[in-house]
């Protein structure tokens, strides 16, 4: 509304007391939902604006909004290089492209670029976009069915494309990266790595150390029987060396 003062200061509302799945902000007119676990479909939102005159104006709208599985694992990443501002002014006709030559309904989940700093949108030739189908019973259409029409239809999608970009364009499907280990994961190797190593060095120095002992043990022995055959009349901790030196004593 272009008029000044409250002629121009606009509110926004739900009509037909729809706040059971979703709301609006008053003041921006930003729609969001409330509750929709579980649901998957299409709602139709009458939408008013209002300005604050002295005889308010109206004006109604529907807005069509989609709910899909955005977690979902039928998710498909179609990449195409052309910078992401101007992939995303022409998302509509990119949209209705895939439609025409999928022959299903196709819902854009997200448009981004690998830029780290997205305040530059216009300076990577790269961009990612994210799309799930669904078939004519609403259902999703698996990702690798996705992947398999978009491969067979790739050459018309991409002359398409150039219609539309005005410019030579390649659409291609990333594929995801193999799973790599996670920061937790190799946290863990590493400890039970550590934890068998340490584990190894305590059994090597238990049996380190027995053997010493026996060693040590079998020595005293060996040196406490030959003390005895030299001297059988001296006392000797083992009763039958000492039974012997006895015997041999009084015999003497």
């Amino acid at each position: 509304d272009p008029d000044l003062g409250d002629n121009g200061l606009l509110l926004y509302s739900l009509v037909n007391n729809q706040m059971n799945e979703f709301d609006i902000d008053e003041n921006t007119g930003q729609v969001f939902t409330v509750s929709v676990a579980g649901k998957v479909g299409t709602f139709y939102l009458e939408i008013q604006a209002a300005d604050q005159g002295t005889r308010r104006l109206t004006a109604q709208t529907t807005v069509t909004v989609t709910v899909d599985s955005s977690s979902s694992n039928n998710i498909v990443v179609v990449v195409l290089n052309q910078k992401i501002n101007v992939v995303e002014r022409n998302i509509p006709e990119v949209k209705r492209l895939f439609e025409d030559k999928l022959s299903w309904k196709v819902y854009v989940i997200d448009v981004h670029s690998n830029e780290f700093e997205r305040k530059a949108r216009s300076s990577t030739a790269v961009t990612y976009i994210e799309i799930i189908a669904f078939d004519e019973e609403n259902k999703e259409v698996p990702a690798e069915d996705l992947k398999r029409k978009l491969r067979e239809q790739n050459t018309d999608i991409e002359i398409e494309l150039e219609k539309i970009f005005l410019t030579s364009v390649t659409a291609a499907i990333e594929e995801p990266p193999a799973e790599s280990a996670t920061p937790e994961l190799i946290a863990a190797i590493v400890l039970g790595v550590l934890t068998a190593c340490t584990l190894a060095a305590f059994l090597a120095y238990i049996v380190l150390t027995t053997k010493r002992k026996r060693y040590k043990y079998l020595v005293k022995k060996q040196a406490e029987i030959v003390e005895g055959i030299d001297n059988p009349c001296a006392a000797d901790k083992n009763e039958s060396l000492k039974g012997l030196g006895k015997l041999e004593c009084m015999n003497d």
